[in-house]
């Protein structure tokens, strides 16, 4: 859909320019992830995007003009004089200053990611209309990169446990399946590349266009040839063996691995008696590896069986810690039924069992990118500050009976660094050097660009 900021919003916010006193001319609002049950901190992520797409575009009369008359067939207010005087005296772009902090920061929940004010005192009622289309473009891709980060720490706990190479092997552990059960070509997008800020292994690959767009990445995610259950039913159950084959021929090289899902008739079959049978010289022989991929059944009592009956075919050596590392031809992947709770349990099961994390890779699909909503963890912007006609601040804040964890908080905000952890203090109440919410985006002008490399990097700080 074409890209109006007018109608990026949500339908009442168009009456709230009627609503604000009087002697308002700029309000304060914020933006956080609110104490939540999900995570202790958040990967900051997804506001360069909207910088770009959203607001680096200016409005037009074409916008203002398809806004009236949506605005007035829908039955609500229309502020014509406000969004001309944007488009006469802005050049279209909205007069609003957004202050951050790094993007790829971990930032512990209730500390504040943005804040956002207006910059022409005529439209204090701008800054709170962009929450709508702020507050999406950011709270999906912090979600989604935060989840893929606790995978990230639970696989990287279980590598620690078993493996001799943790960094080596760490960033293609968890792969994204998850292109096809997002609701969008944009929610891929994005957050198929906050995914790409943990790991490097995708099959999505608008989130590699995303990262490459809005942060200038080269190449941030990688894939392998890989066999569907089409590709390999569509030779007959009586030739699964020369699909098989066919995988191994077709894929050949040094270094060179193919995943092949192996669960269209019998696991178990597959298993031992073609890939441990009569493919095993081959299999051996190659210069590449094979990884097979269960596709159904127990998350994690199938590929430990997979896992283990693999073992006892092909064999392998013990490394450093003892624990057991297959032939190097051979691998194991799981995609299905994936998610933090079973991942964490399947890498405890390979390690009780005596292997090592390097035999098995991850992958997740809707779990990762789509099984996500912005009360995972309690987004929220709101208004803290308004200034009044001689230049004073007045404090903004709602404190519900009803819910005290929705309380927001009063007077414009400051970030700060205290013990080695980022707090939220009022920004009247410290030195303004020491605030880590710098400005980003002023007026139409974009401020400060962060690299793809500098926001994987801070995230691990």
């Amino acid at each position: 859909m074409a890209n109006n900021i007018i109608l990026s919003t949500d339908s009442y916010k168009h009456s709230h320019f009627l609503q604000y006193p009087p002697e308002a001319r700029v309000i304060s609002a914020y933006g956080e992830s609110r104490t939540n049950n999900f995570a202790d901190e958040v990967l900051f992520l997804g506001l360069q995007p909207f910088l770009i797409d959203y607001l680096g575009k200016p409005l037009s009369q074409d916008d203002i003009e398809e806004a009236a008359e949506l605005c007035a067939a829908h039955g609500v207010p229309f502020n014509r004089k406000g969004w001309q005087a944007i488009l006469d005296d802005h050049g279209g772009y909205l007069p609003i200053e957004i202050s951050a902090l790094e993007e790829g920061r971990m930032v512990p929940t209730s500390v504040p990611l943005f804040q956002v004010v207006n910059t022409d005192p005529r439209m204090p009622w701008l800054t709170t209309f962009v929450e709508t289309a702020l507050l999406r473009a950011i709270w999906y891709p912090t979600t989604v990169g935060t989840l893929s980060r606790k995978c990230k720490s639970v696989i990287a706990a279980g590598l620690e446990r078993t493996s001799d190479d943790v960094a080596g092997q760490l960033p293609f552990k968890l792969h994204d399946f998850g292109a096809r059960g997002v609701s969008s070509g944009e929610s891929a997008a994005l957050g198929g590349m906050a995914h790409l800020v943990n790991f490097s292994g995708t099959d999505t690959l608008e989130g590699i266009l995303a990262a490459r767009r809005y942060y200038g990445a080269d190449m941030p995610g990688f894939s392998i040839p890989a066999a569907e259950h089409s590709t390999m039913t569509s030779w007959g159950r009586e030739r699964e063996e020369a699909a098989y084959e066919n995988m191994l021929d077709s894929f050949e090289g040094e270094n060179a691995l193919v995943a092949v899902v192996s669960d269209s008739y019998d696991l178990d079959h597959a298993v031992e008696s073609i890939w441990g049978g009569s493919l095993r010289d081959k299999v051996l022989s190659r210069k590449g590896t094979l990884v097979v991929r269960p596709d159904s059944g127990d998350p994690v009592e199938t590929p430990l069986r997979t896992l283990t009956k693999l073992w006892d075919i092909f064999g392998g050596q013990a490394n450093g810690k003892g624990y057991k590392v297959l032939d190097p031809h051979v691998r194991v992947i799981q995609g299905d039924g994936m998610n933090v709770e079973s991942i964490a349990r399947l890498v405890q099961a390979v390690g009780d069992a005596g292997f090592a994390v390097d035999n098995i890779a991850f992958g997740m699909g809707g779990g990762l990118l789509q099984l996500v909503n912005r009360d995972t963890l309690r987004f929220a912007m709101k208004a803290n500050a308004m200034q009044v006609e001689d230049g004073s601040w007045h404090d903004v804040s709602k404190k519900p009976a009803t819910d005290p964890s929705k309380a927001s908080k009063a007077g414009r905000q400051a970030v700060v660094e205290e013990g080695g952890r980022l707090v939220a203090r009022k920004l009247d109440d410290i030195d303004p050097a020491a605030d880590q919410l710098k400005p980003v985006w002023r007026n139409g002008e974009l401020l400060v660009r962060h690299s793809f490399d500098e926001v994987r990097a801070r995230s691990w700080e």
